[in-house]
This record gives structure tokens, C-alpha cells and sequence, in this order.
């Protein structure tokens, strides 16, 4: 029993890490892996958050010196202090939008298939984005923005109010970002790169709240009868997301240098549409 605890921690650390940064929906995957592995009830939910915080730590590592110049210039730097602005601004419509409607959401939407069509509808956005992107090579707007410090209040609104499609699950937190950062006229590399600085209060906030709740329980909630496994678990899935998530980051830094996210919208397409092939045969019985 401990093995497959185990087992089901991996894997989920590996899918959280995986996905967390790439446009194909982290919480969308977490919610078909805990299905299929039956991990989906609130000790599979309270591990969620523990593993989406390794997650973000990976970021906070691979940017460490970017985030400990803004920090330690923040008094006396008009750029970091405008750096740090653009992240409240881009951060306060989804955080807002997310408590107060939040749970509402997760009783109607967080299910395999909701998360399908909403594959799929990405895919779509995906597709139009880069083919606008494409058009728009030789486009001033396009090329004004040469890093993140460049970025004006306007433009992190902008992309914050993109980011409020992500509570959608199956939408991407990071997917719509960086693509309502690209149709909103960003470079691709920059949208990336914004993206992976903003997740860190989203996801950070968003994590906080969830620990807060959790705190509020009884321990037996999610321990149960295993306690000390459920905790070594959780050490174990933290591990496996933080590890994934930093190769994850390195990977894509790199990617969107030379490539665009065309790849991404074609697996979110068949994906998205393998679950609903299975769900109608009856061959997966997805929850719904």
C-alpha cells in the first residue's frame, strides 16, 4: 500500500513539473492523473498544493539572481520597483477573480471533461496566436519590448486579465499568459519569461490560501491511518516537482528561442479529444 502511495506521489510530482510552465495545463493533467490513479479526494488535493509549491521554488531557483537584484534594489531602483508593480498589476484580476468564484468553479468544472473541451478550445486560441505572431515579424510593436524590464503598466494588465481564462481548468495558467501576452503584441521569449516571474505570486497566493485551509482542518483529514507514508509522500512528490519543473523551465527557455508553441496545440488537440473518444466508448470511466 505504501509502494503504490509512493508510486502515485512520483508520478504526480513528475506530471505537476512537468506541465506547470508549458501551455497544456498543469491543473488539467493533475485532474486526469488523479483520476485515473484515484487521487482525486482531499488528501490528493492538499498534495496538489504541496507539489505545485515545489514547482514554483524551481522558478524562484533558475531566476535567483534576477529576483535577489530586484529585491535588494527595490529602494533605489526605478526599474525594479516598476518590475515589481507590473507583477501586482498582472497578479490582481485572476487572485480576484479566483476568491470569489473559485470554488464555484471547482465544483462545476474541475472534471476530465470539461478539462477536455477546454483543450481543445486553447488549441484553437494557440493556432490564431501563432499565425498572427508570424504576420507580425516585421511589426514595430512587436520588437519595442526587449526584456521584461521593458514591459509597461499597460502590458502587464493586459496580461493579467489573460491569465483570468486560466481558472478555467484545461485552460493553462502559463498557456494564457504567454499567449494573450503574444496577441496582445509581446514577443514569444518575453511572454515565456513573463510568465514564469508571474507565476510566482499567482501560484505562490494561490498555494498560501490552500495551506491556510488545510491548517484549519483535522490532520487526520488527509493523514489517516498512514500518516507518516501520506508525509514521506508528499516529501517525495515535492522532490519529483521541484526536479522536473527546473529541467522543465531550462528546456523551454531555450525552445522558445527558435520554435513556436504550434507542437503544444496539436497535444492538447489529441488529447483533448482522446479523452472525450474515451469517455463515449466507455473504455476510461472518467469521473464527470
Amino acid at each position: 500500500m505504501e509502494l503504490i502511495l509512493l508510486a502515485k506521489a512520483l508520478i504526480l510530482g513528475v506530471v505537476e513539473g512537468l506541465t506547470e510552465f508549458l501551455p497544456i495545463s498543469s491543473t488539467g493533467h493533475l485532474i486526469l492523473v488523479g483520476d485515473l490513479l484515484n487521487f482525486n479526494d482531499e488528501r490528493g488535493k492538499a498534495f496538489e498544493v504541496i507539489i505545485q509549491f515545489g514547482a514554483i521554488l524551481a522558478v524562484c531557483w533558475e531566476f535567483r539572481q534576477k529576483l535577489w537584484s530586484v529585491v535588494s534594489s527595490l529602494f533605489s531602483s526605478t526599474r525594479s520597483r516598476r518590475f515589481v508593480l507590473n507583477l501586482v498589476i498582472a497578479s490582481f484580476p485572476a487572485m480576484t477573480l479566483g476568491l470569489l468564484f473559485g470554488k464555484h468553479i471547482k465544483a462545476v468544472l474541475f472534471s476530465p471533461i470539461p478539462v477536455a473541451f477546454a483543450f481543445i478550445s486553447g488549441a484553437l486560441i494557440i493556432f490564431w496566436a501563432e499565425r498572427r505572431q508570424a504576420s507580425l515579424q516585421h511589426d514595430h510593436q512587436l520588437h519595442r519590448v526587449k526584456t521584461v524590464d521593458d514591459l509597461t503598466v499597460l502590458d502587464a494588465l493586459k496580461v493579467g486579465l489573460a491569465q483570468c481564462a486560466a481558472l478555467i481548468p484545461g485552460t493553462s495558467r502559463s498557456g494564457a499568459t504567454i499567449i494573450g501576452g503574444m496577441l496582445f503584441g509581446l514577443p514569444r521569449a518575453i511572454a515565456t519569461e513573463f510568465s514564469f516571474f508571474l507565476a510566482i505570486p499567482v501560484i505562490g497566493g494561490a498555494t498560501a490560501y490552500e495551506l491556510l485551509k488545510m491548517w484549519k482542518m483535522p490532520a487526520t483529514q488527509f493523514a489517516g491511518n498512514d500518516g507518516a507514508a501520506y508525509g514521506f509522500a508528499m516529501l517525495l512528490g515535492f522532490i519529483a516537482a521541484f526536479i522536473s519543473a527546473f529541467i522543465c523551465v531550462r528546456w523551454l527557455i531555450h525552445y522558445v528561442a527558435r520554435h513556436n508553441f504550434i507542437p503544444f496545440a496539436w497535444y492538447r488537440v489529441v488529447f483533448g479529444l482522446f479523452i472525450l473518444l474515451t469517455s463515449y466508448t466507455g473504455l476510461i470511466a472518467w469521473t464527470h
